[in-house]
Parts: C-alpha cells; sequence; structure tokens
C-alpha cells in the first residue's frame, strides 16, 4: 500500500502543465455532455488534442489512436448534434438502444476489439514495449463505441463510457499517468451522473 502511495506522490509531481488542462477540459466536456449541452464538442477536442500529443510523446499508441478518434467524431458529432428539421428542431434525441442498436454496438465493439488486439501486439513486439494489448485494446474499444453511440444520443453510451473509465483507472496508474487515472476515477462517477440525467430526460420527452 505505501509502495502505491508513493508511487501516487512521485506521478502527481511528475505531472505536466498540458496533463493538467486537458484533464480539466474533459471533466468540463463530460459536464457539458451531461447537460446535453453542444459545448461538449469544442471543450472535447482541447482535451483530446492534447492527449494524442502526451500519448505519442510517451509512446502510448492505444491511447492515441483512441484520442484521434474522439477528435474526429468530436467533429462529427458536433455536426450532427446542431442539424435541424424544417421546425427547427434537433433532428437527433436521446433515446434508448433496440435490438438491432444493441446488435450494431456489439459488432462494433468486437471488430474494433480485435483489430486493436492484433495491431497492439504487433506494436508491443516492435515499437511500444509498455503496450498491454488485451488491456489498451479493451479501453480503446470501450471508447470507440461509446463516442460513437455519443453522437447519436444513446443511452448506452453511459454503459460504454463506464467500462472505458473503470478499465483506465488501474492502467494509466501503472503507465505512470497517476493524474490521468484520478481523471478516469472523476469521469466513472460524472457517468453514473450522466446516465441518470439522460434517462430522466428521455422519460420528459
Amino acid at each position: 500500500m505505501e509502495t502505491v502511495w508513493q508511487q501516487f506522490i512521485i506521478g502527481m509531481k511528475n505531472t505536466t502543465v498540458l496533463e493538467y488542462i486537458a484533464v480539466v477540459a474533459g471533466i468540463v466536456s463530460v459536464w457539458y455532455s451531461r447537460k446535453e449541452n453542444i459545448l461538449v464538442y469544442p471543450i472535447g477536442l482541447i482535451n483530446t488534442i492534447i492527449y494524442i500529443w502526451l500519448s505519442f510523446k510517451g509512446n502510448l499508441f492505444g491511447e492515441a489512436a483512441v484520442n484521434f478518434y474522439y477528435s474526429v467524431m468530436s467533429i462529427y458529432g458536433w455536426v450532427l448534434w446542431t442539424r435541424k428539421d424544417a421546425a427547427h428542431e434537433a433532428v437527433v434525441h436521446i433515446s434508448f438502444s433496440d435490438k438491432r442498436w444493441w446488435l450494431y454496438q456489439l459488432c462494433f465493439f468486437a471488430a474494433f476489439y480485435l483489430v486493436l488486439y492484433c495491431s497492439l501486439l504487433y506494436l508491443q513486439k516492435n515499437f511500444a514495449p509498455g503496450a498491454i494489448p488485451w488491456a489498451d485494446a479493451l479501453a480503446a474499444a470501450t471508447a470507440f463505441t461509446g463516442m460513437w453511440l455519443m453522437t447519436k444520443k444513446k443511452i448506452e453510451s453511459w454503459y460504454w463510457w463506464m467500462a472505458t473509465n473503470f478499465i483506465s483507472i488501474p492502467l494509466y496508474f501503472v503507465k505512470q499517468y497517476v493524474f490521468t487515472s484520478v481523471y478516469y476515477i472523476v469521469l466513472l462517477v460524472m457517468a453514473v451522473f450522466g446516465l441518470t440525467e439522460w434517462m430522466k430526460r428521455v422519460k420528459l420527452r
């Protein structure tokens, strides 16, 4: 326990200003997503772009891929959430997944997990010895699925976010990104509140 605490203190001391900015932007972004506010995307881009840089710098190619995907999907979600119909109403609304959407997301997750796992296994042997293929792929695939579903305002996106956050807490701690590990604890709690908030919103419609 003492060793873990010492690692935590050392990790916090080694946290860069950029990582602090990324974490704050990420927390604010999730807060806006909970409120179904379009600012989730521009603020989220600050977080993801910084983490792309930090991930490449630390040879964390799995995390870099996740954040690159986040950036692309943030732009896509930003466009999708701002679309209006002829009556000037939002085109995309919060909704539950039906059986078809559950099949889509499970296939989406499985496909990305397989591709990412194989890719990271190769990178671990040749370029990135610090990679943990099964864990990195699991965190990335759940994150990819959650982000995609969030652009569609599917309530189930929060379940995938919870899985991502739960996996990422020990994953980043082991890789000595201690402040980011704490950040994912905060995001896990926020995901629970986000799920509750979106469920309330869909019932009011």
